[in-house]
């Protein structure tokens, strides 16, 4: 397949191609990812820290998810303001 942007007369249209990526690197849609990724990363460890530190007490284990996905959501909600 031809690979256009790659010629030297086609420059113009590489710089065009460059541009229309990089200001969607900042897009609305993008913000709120690492939230949630820290809501589930948190609410993971807080799940295994609740079970293998009450070998297994439902009530402890959820108490740890809880807390775990709260602390992962407001880490994640301080790195996305920050962007």
């Amino acid at each position: 397949m031809a690979r256009s942007h790659h010629r030297k007369k086609h420059k113009a249209h590489l710089k065009q191609f460059k541009q229309s990526h990089d200001s969607t690197a900042s897009s609305p849609r993008t913000r709120g990812k690492v939230t949630a990724i820290f809501t589930l990363l948190g609410a993971a460890t807080g799940f295994a820290i609740g079970y293998f530190a009450t070998a297994g007490n439902v009530i402890w284990i959820a108490a740890g998810v809880v807390a775990g996905a709260a602390a992962g959501y407001y880490a994640g909600h301080k790195i996305d303001s920050e962007k």
